[in-house]
């Protein structure tokens, strides 16, 4: 064994891990710590890199050199890439931790932590949360009182129910302060704290927790107990700054693991010789982390379930003035509150009387623009001379009539939304024009050559089968690219037949208002007749259908002789005809069928003779259900 010539062999003491009490000199040279077989020392840890680190000695100095490990060396709770070493120094390698010592004649360094009284526990070595069935807890006053503790902290943290209306942070907040009052009540610490990871120290006001018994709670996930340690600054006579190592602080550290994380810390610290915590205390804590960890994490998700379906109703929240309990419809609520906030083209499909420009509103109201003005203009309303002269405004003398400036739409929308009904009826120059607006965001007025900028954003409709017209060659690629930035479609009311009766009401209520009668609802029988009939003209048919039945109608209920004709064509099975109607539908059937009959089955020539329009005459057939009786007829 090499010596310096003044005596020193420096040494490393193994405090913790599997070699704890074992003296391991450093000779000369070099030192390899690591898990695999060829190192000087091998720690088989999966906490270890094969090779992990490297002490390197020369005459009575030694550095320590990490190796690139995977959780890295520390030195007195500090990693480290390269470090000189100094009596008293405290090394961890995974789950092991040593103390560095030179001369074997001195008494302990002043700056070590008192390495004799720390303890770790894992969470799974619990007397109380064992699953081993050889585990026999102490039969003592002790142990039953630990155990009725357990069940007061069990009932606490899984029955308490102040987490319901709140936010998952401060869910988590409830948690931690209920926690850290019910363990000042069970185990005698003066300062104790949950420290959440990255946060300040929690309740400790201004006493810092102790960093190295909360590092290693947080960093090798264990619990720890140290009893009479102290901190860097004591005497040369090794006491602490107390004058007492009886007094000397007692720490308790248990971390809280929550789906494979450290959420957070229990942190416990009692001063003073008649406070100080002991193996007990200990094997409580740690039971206590492993209940609160799971009530931690309940707390949490709880929180975020709140915070969700309060997202969800904000999204169902927004201005839209859509009527319906459909699933489509409140797919189409939830699509316009993710895409209003955005200042991207929007392009809403549909058929006719869906709502498209209702949506075009929603879409303004709910976005950043919604003080700006919202102006729309149906592009199919007006010939191609005067659609230009109202999106892009003219100059004086521009054209015969134009004996003053005028500003476009576009140009009024400044700040705001423009709503192009119908743009599948733009024509190729507008077309054009158009893209050039939405390209540079400027635009001339007609007879001009200024140039204007523009701050809009652009929602456009239509009913046509768009990307047809693309392939076709009748609407420009390049102008949908443009406008298909976003795409939203209004469902058919006949594909979310549940909002019929919703919006029936809705419409009701609102024609009565402004006709000045009390309506009280809709009879059975007209909600029969509404509910079958298949609404062709979507939301704008059956707003005519009930303005016009609250305009005509006499008593406080919508009734079904109150609905226009071609709906009560086809009686619903709840519906019971009455004689008259009887004998109505019957005559109607015998004079279409004369009238099949004389022109031997010329459906236009039925059509003429009948005084009826051809694709009337087909739908009168369709819903008499007269094709079998003409096939009879024909034969």
């Amino acid at each position: 064994m090499l010596k310096s010539k003044t005596g020193v062999e420096p040494r490393l003491l193994a405090v913790r891990g599997p070699l704890k009490g074992h003296v391991i000199l450093l000779p000369q040279g070099e030192y390899w710590v690591g898990r695999q077989a060829t190192n000087d020392l091998q720690l088989e840890d999966n906490a270890v890199s094969r090779r992990h680190c490297l002490f390197m000695r020369s005459g009575e100095d030694c550095t320590l050199k990490d190796l690139d490990s995977r959780n890295g060396t520390f030195v007195t709770g500090t990693p480290v890439t390269e470090h000189q070493l100094e009596p008293g120094d405290e090394i961890r390698i995974g789950g092991s931790v040593f103390c560095y010592l030179v001369d074997a004649s001195a008494g302990l360094p002043a700056k070590q932590v008192s390495i004799s009284s720390t303890r770790e526990l894992r969470l799974d070595e619990s007397l109380y949360l064992s699953s081993d069935e050889y585990t026999i807890l102490p039969p003592s006053a002790r142990a039953m009182h630990d155990l009725r503790t357990l069940l007061r902290v069990s009932t606490m943290l899984h029955s308490f129910r102040g987490l319901h209306d709140t936010t998952s942070a401060s869910a988590a907040e409830t948690l931690r302060s209920h926690l850290t009052s019910l363990l000042m009540d069970l185990i005698p610490a003066s300062h104790a704290a949950i420290i959440i990871p990255g946060s300040q120290a929690g309740d400790m006001n201004d006493d810092a927790p102790n960093p190295q018994v909360l590092d290693r709670a947080l960093q090798e996930r264990v619990v720890v107990w140290q009893d009479g340690g102290w901190q860097d600054g004591a005497s040369e006579n090794g006491t602490s700054p107390e004058g007492d190592s009886g007094n000397a602080p007692s720490y308790l550290a248990a971390p809280l693991i929550v789906r494979d994380e450290v959420a957070a810390v229990v942190y416990l610290e009692a001063v003073g010789a008649k406070h100080r915590f002991d193996e007990g205390h200990l094997q409580l804590l740690t039971a206590v982390a492993g209940m609160a960890a799971v009530a931690w994490e309940n707390a949490t998700i709880l929180g975020w379930l709140q915070e969700e379906n309060e997202r969800l109703q904000s999204e169902l929240k927004i201005e839209h003035g859509m009527v319906g309990v459909s699933e489509k419809l409140h797919d189409l609520k939830r699509q316009i509150a993710k895409v209003a906030p955005s200042n991207s083209n929007v392009l809403i499909l549909g058929e006719s009387g869906t709502g498209k420009e209702l949506i075009a509103r929603a879409l303004h109201r709910n976005s950043l623009r919604a003080a700006g003005p919202f102006v729309a203009i149906n592009c199919a309303a007006l010939t191609e001379t005067l659609l230009e002269s109202e999106l892009f405004g003219h100059e004086r003398g521009a054209f015969t009539g134009a004996i003053t400036q005028k500003k476009g739409k576009l140009e009024v929308a400044d700040g705001g939304t423009v709503f192009l009904d119908e743009i599948g009826e733009l024509s190729p120059l507008l077309q054009a024009k158009l893209l050039r607006v939405l390209q540079e965001r400027e635009m001339e007025r007609v007879g001009g050559t200024k140039t204007i900028p523009l701050n809009i954003r652009l929602l456009a409709a239509t009913n046509r089968e768009i990307e047809q017209a693309v392939q076709k060659g009748d609407f420009r690629r390049d102008l949908f690219y443009r406008l298909n930035v976003v795409s939203l479609k209004a469902p058919a009311l006949r594909d979310r037949p549940e909002d019929t009766l919703p919006l029936a009401e809705h419409f009701a209520k609102k024609y009565a208002a402004e006709c000045g009668r009390k309506i009280i609802g809709l009879a059975p029988e007209a909600r029969a007749y509404l509910q079958s009939y298949s609404w062709p003209g979507n939301v704008r048919e059956l707003e005519n259908a009930i303005e016009r039945a609250v305009v005509l109608g006499s008593a406080d209920l919508v009734l079904a002789e109150d609905l226009p004709e071609h709906i009560r064509e086809s009686r619903p099975a709840a519906v019971s005809a009455s004689m008259y109607e009887e004998a109505v539908e019957a005559a109607k059937r015998q004079v279409v069928l004369q009238a099949f009959d004389q022109v031997n089955h010329d459906h236009e020539a039925a059509a003429k003779i009948l005084g009826l329009h051809p694709n009337y005459l087909h739908k009168l057939i369709r819903t008499m259900n007269l094709k079998p009786a003409l096939k009879r007829t024909r034969k």
